[in-house]
């Protein structure tokens, strides 16, 4: 009776995620909701609740097995020899719920704006940069995403001072395939240690170059921008070493003035589609921002993600000598660097999760975990 009890919580925390995923089926079978933009969220939350209603449903029907089986044996001893079996059952079910309950990142089904900015290294880190714009382009490639070049400045040697990447899913995802679920853990420094193009007696040096992922709002309506609230200046596009590419003023520059938040946007030939890509980027700086001050707010830090391109704050270094990458977060480290930098990132990405998955259920225990569905 004891593991029949320990069923319990999980049981109790599920109860309002069980009702909240019949409101959402409900919801996504009217078409009125499907016009009115607000589908894409509600499916993103539906495919997040699905796996513990599955868990649920499981447990519920194995623990219900071990009750029937008992019963039985009260009057037929014979059915006692089942019950073993069908105890372990109930077991893996129970803690397979409780696993699904512990809290997860609601930004996990998103899709990401990735900006790489080229930092300590000159030149050097300018190339490395452009590296990691094309490790995450075939990594994108490999998971099944779509990739759009939002914004790049480019160096003179051809490498990147800085670029944007929009990294998006096709269709909606259960959370645990979602892009931020995997990409969020590249932002930082990446330190890289290699013999520059530059040099000519062959000394290996290091540079840096710094990634933030930023989780993608929705739509318009998620995010809402006073008009108001924006100084909008325009100019003319410019490329490598500061040559005129364009001969009208298409580039624009958008301040949010509440915030100081600036983005400039140059890549495109019109003007119009220039502003449309700098507020879809400004969307997801203010969704960032409106989010590490709600956890701030419940005391629950978000992961840190490096703002600054500093050598010391590295979370990667990519030796290439050694043809050897480390995580200096997870302590992965492998001896495939050509590989990684061709986009076979998965198992780098999947120390990362499998770190961040371990810490999650160390914290919230098996008492915490009515408490972590409650979500």
């Amino acid at each position: 009776m004891g593991d029949q009890d320990a069923g319990a919580q999980p049981f109790e925390a599920a109860r309002p995620l069980l009702d909240e995923h019949a409101r959402i089926e409900a919801q996504l079978a009217d078409p009125a909701v499907h016009a009115s933009g607000l589908a894409r969220r509600l499916g993103r939350r539906y495919a997040e609740l699905a796996p513990v209603v599955a868990a649920y449903r499981a447990w519920r029907s194995a623990t219900g097995d071990v009750q029937a089986a008992r019963e039985l044996a009260e009057a037929d001893p014979s059915f006692a020899e089942e019950v073993p079996a069908l105890q372990e059952a109930a077991d893996a079910a129970t803690h397979r719920l409780r696993d699904v309950l512990v809290p997860r990142d609601p930004d996990d089904a998103r899709d990401v704006i990735l900006e790489i900015k080229a930092g300590e290294g000159g030149e050097e880190s300018a190339l490395f940069a452009g590296d990691l714009l094309r490790m995450y382009t075939r990594y994108a490639e490999r998971m099944g995403w779509q990739t759009q070049l939002l914004e790049a400045t480019e160096s003179d040697l051809g490498g990147f001072k800085d670029v944007q990447l929009a990294v998006k899913a096709r269709g909606d995802v259960a959370p645990a395939d979602g892009v931020w679920a995997h990409l969020k853990y590249e932002g930082g420094v990446h330190r890289v240690q290699r013999v520059p193009v530059t040099e000519s007696q062959g000394r290996i040096h290091t540079s840096a170059a710094g990634v933030l992922v930023l989780p993608e709002a929705d739509d318009e309506g998620e995010v809402e921008i006073d008009p108001n609230d924006l100084r909008i200046d325009v100019f003319r596009s410019s490329g490598p070493g500061g040559q005129s590419v364009n001969t009208t003023d298409s580039a624009v520059r958008v301040t949010h003035l509440p915030t100081g938040i600036v983005v400039s946007m140059q890549n495109e030939k019109s003007q119009l589609q220039n502003r449309e890509q700098a507020l879809r980027v400004l969307r997801a700086r203010l969704l960032a921002a409106r989010q590490e001050e709600a956890a701030a707010a419940a005391s629950e830090a978000r992961r840190s993600q490096v703002r600054t391109v500093d050598r010391s704050e590295r979370i990667r270094t990519y030796n290439f000598p050694e043809n050897r990458v480390a995580d200096h977060r997870t302590g992965y480290k492998a001896y495939n660097l050509d590989a990684v930098l061709d986009g076979d990132l998965g198992p780098v990405v999947q120390s990362a999760i499998d770190a961040d998955e371990a810490a999650r259920l160390a914290s919230v225990g098996t008492d915490g975990a009515a408490r972590g569905g409650a979500r």
